[in-house]
């Protein structure tokens, strides 16, 4: 049975040795058992985000993405494990270009998450995500920080210029869950 309690306490456990791996293994445990997870977080019916967990070294949300839902170009400025239990998520990694132009990104990668899939994002990465389903999908991220309150960077989805990240306007589309 999953224990949001114990999962928080296993991902902090993997803080001081800055076990990247171990929290991957911790997420993938949680969202290899779907209806446990389910049974705790209840089964998502609309987008939005709520957080789980919020501490300076330590957030963790569940991420429920609306059907076809997509996100502007952002970063963490830290490491992000993504865990899908639920429908899919598809990710577009970008880069800066190296000439600064004004289009200063780049795709670069990508790579499609399902269910029960995990995957660790680096400190620097810069990504897009895109739900491609028709129903909303639904995944745990976990980031080794304040997530919530660092400054970091989004960008414009059609001239690609960076801009500081702006929670109002990644939220028009998306809905905060109650606890």
């Amino acid at each position: 049975m999953f224990d949001l309690d114990q999962f928080i306490a296993d991902l902090r456990a993997c803080l001081p040795e800055r076990s990247r791996q171990g929290m991957q293994q911790i997420v993938a445990r949680a969202v290899s058992d779907r209806g446990s997870l389910l049974q705790v977080l209840g089964e998502p019916d609309k987008a939005g985000v709520k957080v789980l967990h919020a501490a300076a070294d330590l957030t963790v949300i569940n991420l429920a993405w609306g059907p076809h839902q997509v996100t502007f170009p952002h970063n963490h400025m830290m490491t992000a494990i993504i865990g899908m239990y639920g429908g899919r998520e598809d990710n577009m990694f970008w880069r800066r270009t190296p000439d600064g132009s004004r289009h200063n990104l780049e795709v670069r990668g990508g790579e499609a998450l399902g269910a029960g899939d995990v995957t660790i994002l680096g400190p620097d990465i810069i990504h897009s995500v895109v739900n491609p389903l028709a129903k909303i999908s639904g995944a745990i991220h976990v980031y080794d920080g304040d997530f919530l309150h660092v400054a970091r960077s989004m960008w414009d989805a059609e001239t690609l210029v960076e801009q500081p990240y702006d929670m109002n306007a990644v939220a028009r589309g998306m809905v905060m869950l109650k606890d």
